[in-house]
């Protein structure tokens, strides 16, 4: 993408009537006036008026913060799976400062909207008192981070979490790459995150904090950690120089490499000029496989490594052990207790080996990834003021960016020069762990698709690929597997409805539909996508792929329903080398066409 190009669009995305930011920021400072800031049990416990005030004494006395997730079905389930997590500790003579409660994503649309989508995991807080109740149940910190801010419901999100004692609320990357199920209205939903945000801001000396998960959001697309670090300025830029509030980053999920780990909190103290109140550091999500013992081990090698990183460099970070179960399902209570105890083990022997470890790697990798990061933020803006942006507006800031999107944000941006023959037209200067783990699972199964039998299926097909929700790497893999046979894609991309499927499977007269799916919905999105296909008059066969399990009434964690698909006549692959490949091997594609055709 040329100037001229990346201009056009610009002026495209800026035909949308937006409010001016000024208006935007009274409104939310005028609610701030009638919120107060409720007290939790944590907080009368231990003595302190928020979240932030507790890390800035963890930080002085360098004390770990421990972060437990923690989200099932339902409300009673996730406050009895807390009152066990607490007894937990007080048995095991530990502290479990925060935990963060994983909501339905219905939470994120309006109150009114809430009940007309089909549930996913996590809970729904339906009245004020289930609210009030997040902070009370026990002496453990409530966090709010996936679907409060960045969504149609910030607003009343924000100010039920606040009035509940919730001082660190997010997750603002999640505005730029979630969308909420069958909602459309993106510039309401930037002028309520920036409401939001402006709370936040007002009630800053109450010590809130805007949580920020940056791999949960364009970090997570973007391919160089170059960009992901001047995505981070750019944060920090819109909610601390433009909204007046205080910036809480998150990162670690899709970081393995131990010294990256490290490397990402020296990197982010000092784009936070060394007043870095951090959130989080996430466990590793993207090491994790089938084998709970291996798991272990790999949870014992990240926490060891964030440990010695928050004694090397004190921000306030919470660590996150992760139970061993993560990457197959939701964790149960018990899982999530024993994972915790196994992070103070861990802690003794990381607060023994800190003073001999040599941090200069991680101190290298942070210099170089400033440096750029920085150089990706100079330019961002100085672009965005010329295709005639108001970079002083934060509505106008948050809404073109997020339209704007990670690919062409990191083609305009990035931070090394223009490579035509590189992905995005740009050699990375510091491949992301997932982007380079993408291209590997990319080789490892590259011989599926490359071989003739293969192509002789799929070459001049035209085949559809979406995701249910913002986990797009598996499309994007998939995607260049297909194109290596000569397929054609419709890639429709991530949050994706059911009838925004249906629709371009009709129009489009694909031969095939592959679905990626993550968020415990599988089954009542598949019997909507079945019902709105029927409805199109579509007859082709659906494939999918990724965490095939469903939220159940008066069940505690998601079922797996990979019956219920095939009772649909959708064709589950929860591997790669599982269902798809007999669907290549047998050419299920043809055989079906032949059948909707009404040939015998």
């Amino acid at each position: 993408m040329n100037f001229s190009q990346f201009y056009q669009k610009i002026q495209t995305i800026l035909e949308a009537e937006l409010p001016f930011g000024t208006s935007i920021i009274n409104e939310g400072c005028d609610i701030a006036k009638d919120i107060e800031i409720g007290r939790t049990a944590f907080m009368d416990k231990l003595g302190v008026d928020s979240e932030l005030e507790y890390k800035r004494q963890c930080i002085k006395n360098q004390q770990i913060m421990y972060h437990a997730h923690i989200g099932m079905n339902t409300w009673r389930d996730t406050s009895e799976a807390l009152a066990l997590l607490f007894r937990t500790a007080e048995e095991s003579g530990f502290v479990v400062d925060r935990a963060g409660i994983c909501l339905d994503r219905r939470m994120g649309l309006p109150k009114n909207k809430r009940d007309q989508i089909p549930a996913e995991t996590g809970p729904m807080l339906k009245t004020h008192k289930q609210w009030l109740q997040v902070g009370q149940v026990v002496p453990i910190q409530p966090h709010m981070g996936d679907f409060m801010i960045g969504f149609p419901a910030s607003v009343e999100n924000t100010i039920q979490a606040l009035k509940a004692g919730v001082t660190t609320i997010g997750n603002l990357s999640q505005f730029f790459a979630h969308e909420v199920p069958m909602w459309t209205d993106k510039v309401t939903t930037a002028v309520e995150t920036v409401k939001a945000i402006s709370i936040m801001g007002a009630m800053q000396n109450n010590g809130t904090l805007v949580h920020s998960y940056l791999e949960d959001g364009f970090g997570a697309l973007f391919y160089d950690c170059a960009t992901v670090a001047g995505w981070a300025f750019l944060e920090r830029y819109i909610v601390e120089d433009l909204l007046n509030a205080k910036l809480s980053h998150c990162i670690g999920g899709l970081t393995s490499d131990p010294i990256k780990r490290a490397g990402w909190i020296f990197t982010l103290h000092e784009i936070h000029e060394h007043d870095c109140i951090g959130s989080m550091i996430y466990g590793d999500t993207i090491s994790f496989g089938n084998d709970f013992i291996q798991n272990r081990g790999l949870v014992a090698e990240y926490l060891l490594w964030d440990i010695m990183s928050q004694l090397e460099c004190p921000t306030g970070n919470a660590v996150l052990p992760l139970p061993a179960t993560e990457a197959l399902r939701i964790p149960s209570a018990d899982e999530i207790a024993e994972a915790q105890c196994y992070g103070r083990r861990i802690e003794e022997t990381a607060r023994r080996l800190w003073p001999h470890i040599d941090f200069t790697s991680a101190y290298d990798f942070s210099a170089k990834l400033y440096s750029a990061g920085k150089s990706v933020f100079d330019k961002a803006l100085d672009g965005l003021k010329e295709a005639n942006v108001d970079i002083c507006d934060p509505v106008q800031m948050l809404y073109v960016l997020k339209m704007l999107g990670p690919a062409d944000f990191e083609e305009m941006f990035g931070a090394d020069k223009a490579d035509e023959d590189s992905p995005r037209g740009r050699q990375p200067v510091i491949p992301t762990d997932v982007y380079a783990m993408s291209q590997c699972i990319i080789n490892e199964y590259g011989h599926i698709f490359d071989n003739p039998n293969s192509r002789s299926i799929l070459k001049g097909r035209k085949l559809l690929i979406a995701s249910t929700d913002v986990h797009a790497h598996a499309i994007t893999i998939i995607h260049e597997l297909l194109s290596r046979a000569g397929t054609k894609i419709i890639n429709l991309g991530a949050e994706i409805n059911p009838d925004q499927i249906a629709r371009a499977a009709s129009s489009g007269s694909v031969e095939a539909i592959l679905i990626s799916t993550h968020n415990g919905m599988a089954l009542e999105y598949a019997k909507r996508l079945k019902t709105e296909l029927d409805r199109q008059k579509v007859d082709v066969p659906v494939v999918m792929g990724g965490i095939l399990n469903q939220k159940m009434e008066d069940v505690a964690l998601p079922v797996d329903v990979t019956t219920n698909l095939k009772e649909l006549g959708f064709y589950p692959s929860p591997k790669l080398e599982g269902r798809f490949r007999k669907l290549l091997e047998h050419d299920v594609i043809s055989e079906k066409k032949e059948v909707s055709h009404g040939s015998p």
